[in-house]
Formats: C-alpha cells, structure tokens, sequence
C-alpha cells in the first residue's frame, strides 16, 4: 500500500482474448492492489470457488443490492446479471489499496459517470486479425462465438480513446504488463 496517495478504484478492459486476466493477474502479483470480485446470477462453472472467482447470487438477492444502490455498476449479459458490490471495494479504496476492476465498457461507464477520479485503462489488441487468432487458439470458443466477439470488440475499441485515460496495446504481454504497472505508479498531478 502506497501510504502517500489515497486508494483508486482502476477499471481495467479491453476485449475477450486480448490478455486482460494474464495482465491483471501479474500486476496483483506485482503491486499492492487489491482485486475486485464480482457478482453474478450465473451458475458457477466447475473448479469456481464462491468468492473467489465470483460472488454467486440468487437473481432477487443481485437486484436487491442493485435496487438499494449497493451494486457501483452493472451489466446484464447472456441473460446473467454481473456487477461490482459496494461493500467489498470501497473499503479498500479508503484504506489506501488501488482495487482493480475487471469490467465491460457498459460497466466503465458507469464508474466513469459515479467516480470520475477512477483510473481508466483500456487494453487492445495489435488488431483484430490477431484478436481473432488468439480466440481460435484457445480451442474453446465456436466461430460463431469468436465473430460475436469480434463484433462486441470493434464496439469497445472505438469508444476507448474517448472512455479511458490510458489505452494499452497488447502485442507482448510483459511490456503490457509493464505498461499497465507503469500507469498505477504514475503519481496523479496534484490539484
């Protein structure tokens, strides 16, 4: 914890495919940041541990919090709702910790809109070509999936230079790992 600056909520996005978990992963190894786990209404996949990879919630109990305002952002997607709860964030923010969400530019909004101080980096691939091999290689996804996908990240790609502070291309992961770091070092200019 950086004791000399106050925490930051740190919304890190970018594409499926383009390394956001590998680089988030790294900088929690790296730097005293804190991750933000987030809430969801879909079942849990196998090896998925409650609190871990998510907080699993029952569709009433997600809009509950939600309705009361307890939920900083939130999304609905493939029919699952998905989002960011109060209560395990902001504490660490206030205690000096970076938290690092992990969210869509639907939910970066909404932190962009309720916390403008948030630190916004988005993470893009070299181009869409390579974008489209990485989702082939992972042997996972149908190609019907990988063209949604594709559709979804020529959205999210063109509203980054407006949405977010900092914009880094992932065409070797260790220099963006290092970027990224780079970003939550940097001292914020003082008022």
């Amino acid at each position: 914890m950086n004791a000399s600056r106050k925490g930051r909520l740190v919304v890190i996005s970018g594409p499926s495919g383009v390394g956001k978990s590998s680089i988030v992963d790294a900088v929690l190894a790296r730097t005293d940041a804190r991750f933000s786990v987030s809430a969801t209404t879909r079942e849990p996949r196998p090896g998925e541990v409650d609190g871990v990879d998510y907080t699993f919630l029952a569709r009433d109990e997600f809009v509950a919090l939600r309705d009361r305002g307890d939920i900083l952002e939130w999304a609905q997607y493939g029919g699952n709702l998905y989002g960011t709860p109060r209560d395990a964030v902001l504490p660490l923010v206030e205690a000096g910790f970076d938290v690092i969400l992990d969210i869509e530019n639907e939910g970066a909004k909404q932190i962009r809109a309720a916390y403008p101080e948030a630190l916004m980096v988005f993470v893009r691939p070299p181009g869409l070509e390579e974008l489209t091999q990485r989702l082939e290689r992972r042997g996972d996804t149908s190609q019907a999936d990988i063209e949604r996908r594709l559709g979804v990240a020529g959205t999210q790609i063109a509203e980054a230079d407006e949405l977010y502070d900092h914009v880094v291309i992932n065409a070797d992961l260790e220099d963006a790992i290092t970027q990224v770091i780079g970003i939550l070092n940097k001292v914020p200019d003082q008022p």
